[in-house]
């Protein structure tokens, strides 16, 4: 078995492929290897592809007219990500993403990821599942934004992005968090300080 083909079956875990259905999906995706601080996708660019991440970590951002960057999501290993506004209508991205370590990333685009559907139905099911994951996810983080403290909303971080704090730069986490770096090392000293009493 190649190691890309490996790979595929780390990607499609939860379903059951044959090797001809495994070659298939290998076709139809292209790996891509960035540096960190490497640009992925910029607003205003033609979306056509999502991306697994394989290893590294990405951060998708939103630039406003004030010119602040407001951290959207991160993306870690066995996460998927793109701009999917703009991805399922083959439109212009509103959204930035960016390696903030280096990374590994499978890419497909959607014109292949249609032709895979109609070959292999039970990836219907398995893109069906990841993407109500991610709307439920997004829908519990605008409830958090709307009704949970700040502390609240960085305990709810941590244990969502275990172990990444010190791969991410704390401007990055408290632009996620929607606060200023000065409130996130608040939290995290009163958070400390609580832990030794």
């Amino acid at each position: 078995m190649s190691t890309h083909n490996t790979i595929i079956s780390q990607i499609f875990k939860d379903i059951v492929l044959s090797q001809v259905e495994s070659r298939m999906i290998e076709d139809k995706m292209e790996c891509i290897n960035l540096k960190k601080g490497s640009s992925l996708l910029q607003a205003q660019d033609t979306v056509y592809h999502q991306y697994y991440v394989d290893q590294g970590c990405l951060r998708t951002y939103y630039i406003d007219n004030a010119g602040r960057e407001h951290t959207i999501q991160f993306a870690i290993n066995d996460w998927w990500i793109s701009d999917y506004t703009a991805f399922f209508n083959t439109g212009n991205a509103i959204m930035n993403i960016e390696t903030i370590q280096d990374t590994t990333v499978y890419k497909i685009s959607r014109s292949n990821m249609e032709e895979l559907l109609q070959e292999i139905p039970q990836l219907e099911t398995f893109f069906r599942k990841k993407m109500e994951g991610a709307f439920a996810s997004f829908q519990k983080r605008i409830l958090a934004s709307l009704s949970q403290t700040a502390r609240e909303r960085y305990l709810s971080f941590i244990t969502t992005y275990p172990n990444i704090e010190q791969s991410v730069k704390n401007y990055h986490i408290a632009s996620y968090l929607g606060i200023t770096t000065e409130s996130l090392s608040r939290i995290r000293k009163e958070i400390a300080h609580s832990s030794v009493s």
